[in-house]
């Protein structure tokens, strides 16, 4: 059973919950539950001929999509980040697009035009910058949004937070200049169907490691898992991703559903508003008896009203919040 009994209309705001193990989409990502408020292509190259142009020599757009080097079949692709004792590598800015007012996609190109990442699912990467006036570097980790497989380059998707140091740092950055990027930096070892059920609670920015998950779950053919996100913002234009998640959705109707809520809601948003409560976890996601698995990743005061926050990068913390309260335990929850 996807959801709880739970999900049966029960007052207005409920209305918007419906079972969707059994019942396909009506209305894509348009149909959303309620939820929580809240607070980084390959393509294979080709030689282009046809009738037409028999021996003609290729042009610069064709030859863009021949590979520089040849691969062996089966060969693994070249890795940019390895870990260990390998530092921080030196990665150019290769361009940067505007996403809101705060928050922007920046792509880091890799090393080698043919090298993928090297991150597993789930990792992130780390960044580095000291200013000239800084007595000790700044270190922040972020998640990349490009595809593990992706080759030539990363993805990120930063928000710029005042006096926030490495935020406002790279939004300074322009294209060409470099930033030291170190990792990966693993987190937590995704398992195709080792969970029946997924549950995902994010705020903000703290949509990148829950999507890094998504793409792995719903890439595999393999991978039953069914996925409920709870993602919290504060305005539509602050909604991350959502054409992505969109798609997701429409595309796999039986197993994921993303429910939207909005802090400060415009007077045409007509999906949900304001913060989680207890009941919005209890009718949106599986009883903790079920084999089920949650994620959490948000600002400070979305772990504290949900799971607690984490003791540090490597202490998960002892569980608290309203996911103790409904009776999920430690081992079921894990804070991004």
């Amino acid at each position: 059973m996807f959801a709880r009994q739970a999900f049966r209309q029960a007052n207005t705001f409920r209305s918007h919950v419906r079972r969707y193990a059994t019942e396909s989409s009506q209305g894509g990502s348009n149909t959303l539950w309620y939820l929580l408020g809240g607070g980084a292509i390959a393509g294979g190259g080709y030689y282009y001929f046809n009738s037409s142009r028999s021996g003609a020599p290729a042009s610069k757009e064709e030859e863009k999509n021949v590979p520089s080097k040849p691969e062996a079949v089966g060969a693994e692709p070249m890795l940019a980040f390895k870990g260990g004792d390998q530092g921080f590598l030196s990665l150019k800015l290769d361009k940067v697009e505007g996403i809101n007012h705060n928050t922007k996609l920046f792509r880091f190109s890799l090393p080698e035009e043919d090298s993928v990442s090297g991150l597993k699912v789930a990792s992130a990467l780390i960044t580095k910058f000291k200013g000239p006036d800084m007595e000790k570097p700044v270190i922040r980790p972020y998640t990349p949004v490009s595809d593990e497989d992706t080759k030539g380059y990363l993805d990120f998707i930063i928000k710029k937070y005042p006096n926030g140091p490495m935020s406002e740092h790279i939004h300074s950055m322009e294209p060409g200049q470099t930033l030291d990027i170190k990792g990966p930096i693993p987190k937590f070892p995704y398992e195709a169907n080792k969970h029946d059920q997924i549950g995902m609670i994010a705020g903000g920015t703290g949509i990148t490691p829950m999507y890094q998950v998504l793409r792995a779950i719903f890439k595999n053919p393999e991978d039953k898992t069914k996925v409920t996100l709870l993602y919290g913002n504060v305005t539509e234009d602050d909604i991350l991703l959502k054409k992505e998640l969109d798609d997701l959705e429409n595309t796999y109707p039986q197993r994921f559903r993303v429910l939207h809520t909005l802090d400060k809601p415009s007077e045409k948003w007509q999906n949900a508003k304001g913060f989680i409560t207890k009941d919005t976890v209890k009718t949106a996601f599986p009883e903790p008896k079920e084999n089920v698995k949650i994620f959490v990743c948000g600002p400070p005061g979305m772990y504290k009203a949900i799971s607690g926050t984490k003791n540090s990068p490597s202490d998960q913390g002892e569980l608290s919040g309203i996911l103790k309260e409904l009776g999920y335990s430690k081992d079921q929850v894990y804070k991004f």
